[in-house]
């Protein structure tokens, strides 16, 4: 089954200002060395950009731009959003057809919204997840911190079964990706 490694919403806005999201900076390495890997392997990246029609995300302002850190090639994939849902009304389910994925790598940011929607929509289109269980983050809110929320979702998003494809949360170095040798 060919992979494909979906980063979502590593953005200048949403990851600069202080604070900052949980582990940031440990994060955003583990997704470049994620990216490195499938690189190696000729999978598929496509870093995901969530934009707005004003503010610090509107498309092309500074906010906007994938983080300075993370490590960017030519060849990537880059697909713009408007919901947390990073297959609704976006081309990210025709790049995935055209490169015949079945399953799908996750990592960035925020868990509880956009990360946890694309993984839902993902197995509800039939596609096999592995969200990078130590590669996605968000801030602290006032009902729980980042942590918890990224502990709850590694929990929960694997327990839902009902879709059929399957779910599971795995650290980022025990991910393997295996090149396409057809």
């Amino acid at each position: 089954m060919r992979t494909a490694l979906l980063v979502i919403d590593v953005q200048h806005g949403l990851f600069d200002p202080v604070p900052q999201p949980s582990d940031a900076d440990a994060v955003v390495q583990r997704i470049n060395a994620l990216t490195q890997r499938c690189r190696a392997a000729g999978v598929p990246v496509a870093f995901i950009q969530h934009e707005r029609l004003s503010g610090s995300l509107a498309f092309g302002s500074d906010g906007w731009q994938l983080a300075q850190q993370l490590q960017v090639q030519p060849g990537d994939e880059r697909i713009r959003k408007r919901t947390p849902d990073s297959f609704l009304n976006t081309t990210l389910g025709d790049w995935l057809a055209d490169r015949d994925v079945g399953r799908l790598v996750i990592c960035g940011y925020a868990t509880e919204f956009c990360v946890d929607t694309t993984t839902r929509s993902a197995a509800g289109l039939g596609y096999e997840v592995v969200l990078a269980a130590d590669a996605h983050t968000t801030h602290d809110k006032a009902h729980a911190t980042a942590v918890q929320i990224r502990a709850h979702h590694n929990a929960t998003l694997p327990c839902l079964t009902s879709f059929g494809p399957s779910i599971s949360a795995v650290d980022s170095v025990e991910i393997i990706f295996r090149a396409v040798t057809d």
